[in-house]
């Protein structure tokens, strides 16, 4: 079964946060750590993955990052809290 997945991401002082969707949350991830993707994350040097959330349905994956993107900043800042409440990058739990 093929999944998506929105994730948020951070640089290393937690002050500049991104959201995206993708089908293969692994490799997006290490693209932006590695400075693959030229654009935000690469000018901010996010690459800190804090959060993330799985979907069966590429739409549903939209809608979420919509939804999130429109969101505000202390609302995102709790999302994340309440799934890594100390903003520890979850790249090495997901590779594994």
């Amino acid at each position: 079964m093929k999944f998506y997945y929105i994730y948020i991401i951070t640089d290393q002082s937690n002050k500049v946060i991104y959201t995206g969707v993708t089908g293969n949350l692994i490799k997006r991830i290490f693209e932006h750590k590695n400075k693959l993707v030229n654009g935000f994350t690469k000018k901010y040097n996010i690459a800190k993955l804090v959060y993330y959330e799985q979907f069966s349905d590429p739409e549903n994956a939209i809608k979420r990052e919509k939804q999130i993107k429109n969101w505000h900043r202390e609302w995102k800042i709790n999302l994340i809290k309440d799934f890594n409440p100390d903003f520890k990058d979850l790249y090495s739990e997901i590779i594994k």
